[in-house]
């Protein structure tokens, strides 16, 4: 049954410095558009987080973390089970932060300290110690790698429609050719529309929407053949080198962690 709530951080007062935030959501669960008095960062622990912020759509799989700026409108709707940690920053302290809304590489030291922080129950700091910590997370940021959607979209006549269809059916293995003439459009402009339009290739394009397909898949329990299946590989083989490239863990040890 779909939810929906307003912002998880409505009760919460403006941060002193950071404060820091469990939330989990259940499937088709959405969340208002909504703004704050300080900088975000949504860090994905399970599942995958979609974000709306200033009408662009950010996708987030485990370890990367969406960053929302001070003030910035936002809201999400999360079709799967998904469990995050909100890192909300103190205006004071978001100096040296990205400006625009963006996708975020957190680095093991960052993760580290909010994963002690929380283990303490330790959500804002009131020590010296607590506090020094909170700042080398905020250093952390400032130095982590940024991209600016990890699954881009697109509202093009042409491209639009074929990433709609693959979105509902990541399985699909219809090659690039056929997806053109469905469109009616020729195999070379498809092409070009997608790394002007999405920055990378149709294949990589696909390749990401499928991991991302295969992270739920894997967390509801599935077996790595069936997930393989379900995402479109003919073999688990293939899955497998597929995940392991791009999340540097097979499917079956990130089941397991």
């Amino acid at each position: 049954m779909a939810e929906t709530r307003h912002s998880p951080s409505a009760n919460i007062k403006a941060p002193h410095t950071l404060f820091i935030c469990c939330e989990e959501t259940n499937a088709d669960t959405e969340y208002l558009p909504h703004s704050h008095d300080w900088g975000q960062l949504v860090c994905v622990k399970t599942g995958v987080i979609a974000l709306n912020i200033a009408g662009q759509r950010f996708l987030a799989p485990p370890e990367f973390a969406v960053w929302v700026p001070i003030g910035t409108e936002h809201s999400s709707y999360n079709r799967k089970p998904a469990l995050f940690r909100t890192i909300n920053i103190a205006k004071d302290c978001c100096s040296g932060l990205p400006e625009q809304a963006c996708l975020i590489n957190v680095s093991p030291v960052f993760s580290a300290i909010v994963e002690d922080c929380l283990v303490r129950k330790m959500l804002e700091p009131h020590t010296e110690e607590d506090l020094r910590l909170c700042l080398v997370m905020i250093d952390q940021l400032r130095i982590s790698p940024i991209q600016q959607t990890y699954l881009p979209t697109s509202k093009d006549k042409f491209l639009g429609p074929v990433l709609e269809a693959l979105e509902r059916c990541p399985a699909d293995n219809t090659p690039l050719a056929l997806w053109a003439r469905r469109v009616y459009t020729t195999e070379r402009t498809l092409s070009r529309r997608c790394q002007q339009e999405l920055g990378m290739s149709f294949s990589e394009w696909r390749q990401r929407l499928r991991f991302l397909h295969a992270l739920s898949l894997l967390e509801r329990g599935k077996t790595v053949q069936d997930v393989a299946l379900d995402v479109g590989y003919s073999s688990a083989s293939a899955f497998i080198v597929m995940f392991q490239q791009i999340a540097g863990t097979t499917p079956e040890r990130f089941r397991r962690t």
